[in-house]
């Protein structure tokens, strides 16, 4: 792993109020919707976003520090909206940071280091990285407030919420930087993230559109890939990954490019394909460390366990995302090895208090752990507290549904569990989580098939849970033989007719003759044609989304 970034001494501490960036409500539209921009000696350039930073032009004035070829590499990556290499973004830090200890008022450059710390901590899982940003991002507020042109550092604002997964500030600094900017491609980067991650998918989709006819290439690409695989349009995601990757213009873009194809290989229970796709990312740029944990998963769905956890050990040393330590805590326990699957569960519990003290939700993460490793309750309150908040994904649904399951609610847990596999995305947990709850509820038709669309979708989605599939299934056995007895209509009960009178009885008055009772299945009534049979209503969840 490329060194990390060389630091100077810490920026003064910034006139702002201390409350979180992230916390502090963008400051309302004004009226007038064109603003003269303040003249700092320098032009801000675009803002790296979702891997990509500021950049500050060059020949801004004879003090202008010179721009080494690393610094160069990653403003080219910004003006396109691109990822840069870490040791192109570690360039970039150190010669911001040399650059405003003697030029303190230059707002643009504020922003540039700001937005390099947040892309800076999230590729390394730092976020005392997201510390540094909020304050250099507040200083170039103060030297430049947003209402006078300084956008840049509200998008750096954007960016920091969305890595710090607060996707309500996120969505209000990219609403209120495209209400003044609306053709500036800038803050459509932090409005795709935020609207994802909040649920809110038709707006992700519009987002993404709009983004792709600002900002062509590769990086429009691989958003668009996003999106398609967010509407479970599996084909339509592939193909668009696949040409993002033959347009890639970096060794850091096409990383990233191959990366993802690697996860919708996985996704689709290829995991060899998936593996050589994860390589290839790895040859593109070594520093990649996201391919290597999608190696790890990839060998453990290969049963090759020992290569798997070689390099889950080394991913969560060098980037020990939550995530990344409670699936190698639970490779551990599949193995039978408790003893390190507690070390690891242990590992975790520390990295989530240090996310919360940082400002960080790893809400997901942690529910998950609870519900299966912990206390079921308290994961069932983390996703309420998430639900309430309108963090409304997908995953918060399946993640709820399943806590609320493991705490002994699965009636409950229904309707959350099919909201998340009727958002479309094809994941093959969401379908086992809702198998499971079925199951638990006596609905052997429906979980049988959820369990079936798990194991066909991705045979190896889990090494804890694909084996529970499976005796699951086993458990539930075959369907009866010519299927449920509903399935075919009764058969139609004959009318009773009225017996003649006896002849040696005449009635004593003449009445008239009964009509025959109409039959629930077909009879007329009133002169109507005899009433079809409904078909029956879809399952919640079944083409639409159940709203709890």
């Amino acid at each position: 792993m490329d060194a990390m970034p060389q630091q100077n001494p810490e920026p003064p501490p910034s006139t702002l109020p201390p409350q979180g960036a992230t916390s502090v409500p963008p400051p309302p539209v004004p009226m007038r919707t064109t603003l003269r921009r303040a003249a700092f000696g320098a032009v801000a350039g675009a803002v790296l976003v979702a891997g990509a930073v500021i950049a500050v032009p060059d020949g801004a004035g004879e003090d202008e520090p010179p721009t080494p070829g690393p610094v160069a590499r990653a403003e080219a990556a910004a003006a396109a909206g691109s990822p840069a290499s870490l040791s192109d973004l570690t360039a970039l830090i150190g010669d911001r940071q040399k650059w405003v200890e003697t030029h303190p008022a230059d707002a643009p450059s504020w922003a540039v280091l700001g937005t390099a710390y947040v892309e800076w901590g999230r590729r390394s899982a730092d976020a005392a990285y997201f510390t540094r940003a909020e304050q250099a991002l507040q200083r170039s507020l103060a030297a430049q407030p947003g209402e006078r042109g300084n956008t840049e550092a509200w998008v750096g604002l954007g960016a920091l919420a969305n890595a710090r997964n607060d996707f309500v500030a996120a969505k209000k600094w990219g609403e209120t930087v495209r209400a003044r900017q609306p053709k500036s491609w800038t803050a459509y980067p932090v409005l795709i993230d935020a609207y994802n991650g909040l649920g809110e998918y038709a707006a992700a989709a519009k987002a993404t559109e709009k983004f792709g006819a600002l900002r062509k290439g590769a990086p429009a690409l691989a958003r668009m890939s996003e999106m398609y695989r967010n509407q479970g349009w599996r084909e339509d995601a592939l193909a668009t990954a696949h040409e993002a990757a033959d347009r890639a213009a970096t060794p850091a873009e096409r990383a990233a490019a191959l990366h993802r194809l690697g996860d919708l290989a996985a996704e689709r229970g290829e995991p060899a394909e998936a593996l050589a796709q994860y390589d290839a990312a790895l040859r593109t740029d070594r520093g990649h460390l996201a391919s290597v944990a999608g190696r790890a998963r990839a060998l453990v769905a290969l049963d090759r366990t020992d290569e798997a956890l070689a390099e889950y050990r080394t991913v969560t040393t060098k980037l020990p995302r939550p995530e990344y330590v409670l699936e190698l805590g639970e490779l551990y326990e599949s193995l039978g090895l408790d003893g390190d699957a507690r070390t690891q569960y242990a590992k975790l519990r520390d990295l989530l208090t240090r996310a919360r003290t940082a400002g960080v939700d790893e809400a997901l993460t942690e529910a998950r752990f609870e519900a299966d490793h912990g206390d079921p309750e308290a994961a069932v309150e983390l996703m309420r507290t998430e639900w309430e908040a309108r963090r409304r994904s997908s995953a918060v649904a399946d993640t709820l549904a399943w806590s609320l399951h493991r705490a002994g609610r699965s009636e409950e847990g229904m309707q959350y569990a099919e909201r998340a596999v009727g958002t479309g995305v094809r994941n093959a947990s969401y379908a086992y989580h809702l198998g499971m709850i079925e199951n638990a509820l006596g609905q052997d038709g429906p979980a049988r098939g959820h369990l079936e669309e798990a194991l066909r979708t991705d045979p190896g989605f889990s090494p804890l849970a694909a084996p529970l599939a499976r005796e699951a299934l086993d458990a539930l056995g075959e369907p009866a033989a010519g299927g449920p007895a509903q399935m075919e209509p009764p058969e139609p009960e004959p009318s009773a007719e009225p017996e003649p009178p006896a002849e040696s009885e005449p009635s004593r008055e003449t009445r008239p003759e009964p009509s025959p009772e109409p039959s629930r299945e077909g009879g007329k009534k009133d002169g109507q044609e005899p009433a079809r049979s409904a078909a029956p209503s879809p399952r919640p969840g079944a083409g639409a989304t159940a709203t709890p």
